[in-house]
């Protein structure tokens, strides 16, 4: 049977070919070298995070993009910081280019059923944290507007209408629309008015919040 980090990981979609540069191949390299720096082999490393040998190698070869519940659980059996899986891929490059729908998807702490995250970039190894989305909401999207978390949150509608609740006050937005928040207070989808809905999410936060 699946752990829940391996049924996050399965959920991604696979590429046949993987470019060098890319993230998935960077991340895979970070996690063979720290897993080979404690002189575990994959079974031993796989066991202690919780994820099959298979899944493991896959992620190790670049093949499938890990979840961040997956990096998490690789962080505490490595004994490292999620951003270390990251360095590399940050040293050699000083932009993020990403093509349209190749954005890395992934599973952000409190996530309601159908909502669609894609990381478009990351910052790495600075004070201040920050995080690009694509936001993605269907049919099969739960409204909730009770996420929390620290920092500040800028979005901007490209397609669809929706309530966005912030706090005691929503707003209505509609393409083109933005808004910008302190992230601390309760906030999230209230009413999806027009389907699809996409927009963008930057958040931004001090690490020593995390």
């Amino acid at each position: 049977m699946m752990t829940e980090a391996e049924r996050l990981d399965y959920q991604h979609p696979h590429a046949t070919e993987v470019d060098d540069s890319s993230l998935e191949v960077s991340i895979g390299g970070e996690v063979r070298e720290f897993r080979k720096k404690l002189d575990m082999t994959v079974a031993e490393l796989a066991k202690a995070s919780g994820l099959s040998a298979g899944m493991l190698s896959k992620i190790e070869n670049g093949m499938t993009s890990p979840s961040l519940a997956t990096l998490r659980a690789l962080s505490r059996a490595l004994h490292v910081p999620v951003t270390a899986f990251f360095r590399k891929f940050e040293e050699e490059l000083d932009a993020t280019y990403v093509r349209a729908g190749q954005g890395l998807a992934i599973e952000r702490r409190g996530t309601r059923a159908g909502h669609q995250y894609q990381l478009l970039g990351h910052s790495v190894g600075k004070s201040v944290a920050v995080e690009p989305y694509l936001i993605s909401l269907t049919e099969e999207s739960d409204v909730f507007p009770l996420f929390q978390h620290a920092g500040q949150e800028f979005i901007y509608m490209l397609e669809g209408e929706l309530n966005y609740r912030h706090g005691d006050k929503t707003y209505a937005l509609l393409p083109g629309d933005s808004l910008f928040f302190d992230a601390n207070a309760p906030h999230g989808p209230e009413e999806l008015r027009k389907l699809p809905i996409r927009f963008l999410s930057v958040i931004a936060y001090s690490r020593d919040s995390e």
